[in-house]
């Protein structure tokens, strides 16, 4: 699970994962969806070494036990997701998510990455889009994009043999950099409600999502 980010687009001075929905961490949430789906799985978290200290404190403050190894974090996602491969132990499918999205559904994507040796979760677009050129724009047929998010799942062998290759920029995500390396990438159905916190809109919404006194449709 990376955590590497920090607040600056939120406008808080702590790291968006370690903000707090109704006195519990977010990537506390997130970390339970995985112990929902797995209560075996395997939990690898890349984490600036700099909070790793105030980590260590949530997990108190949480009474969250659950063994968790921590792998530092890199200059970019690449080099994070790279550092937390490290710390992987025998062949096995890995998930490797966002710790700011703690609505995910998971099972699905893991599903299909079992059969397909890796599956990547996407939503289509509702809005109208348009390419920007200069002064000048054109329409896009929305039909044809797709929104990424994670878990991005692949088998860890995949995984290994793809991130021995050298970093490019356009490397955005774990996907592109299997893709670079000769796989296929599998497209399963994402959900609208794994939202990623980005911004404080997201976090008044995902107050919303995650109050159990307000059910909601997910």
């Amino acid at each position: 699970m990376v955590a590497g980010g920090s607040g600056k687009r939120m406008g808080t001075p702590l790291p968006k994962q370690f903000l707090k929905i109704n006195g519990k961490a977010i990537i506390i949430y997130t970390l339970e969806k995985f112990l929902e789906f797995d209560p075996k799985i395997e939990i690898v978290l890349v984490l600036n070494d700099s909070y790793i200290e105030y980590w260590e404190m949530i997990l108190r403050d949480s009474g969250f036990d659950y063994p968790v190894k921590i792998a530092s974090g890199g200059e970019t996602r690449f080099h994070s997701v790279k550092s937390g491969i490290t710390k992987l132990e025998g062949e096995s499918l890995v998930g490797i998510h966002d710790s700011v999205r703690p609505l995910v559904t998971v099972r699905r994507v893991y599903d299909a990455a079992e059969i397909f040796g890796g599956a990547v979760p996407c939503v289509p677009l509702k809005e109208s889009v348009r390419q920007l050129r200069g002064d000048e724009s054109k329409p896009l047929d929305r039909t044809l994009i797709q929104i990424v998010q994670t878990p991005q799942v692949f088998r860890s062998g995949i995984l290994r043999k793809s991130y021995e290759t050298n970093y490019k920029g356009t490397f955005t995500d774990d996907a592109s950099v299997v893709e670079k390396s000769g796989y296929n990438i599998k497209l399963v159905q994402g959900d609208e409600y794994n939202l990623k916190i980005t911004t404080p809109e997201d976090f008044e919404i995902a107050k919303i999502l995650l109050n159990p006194q307000k059910p909601h449709l997910h």
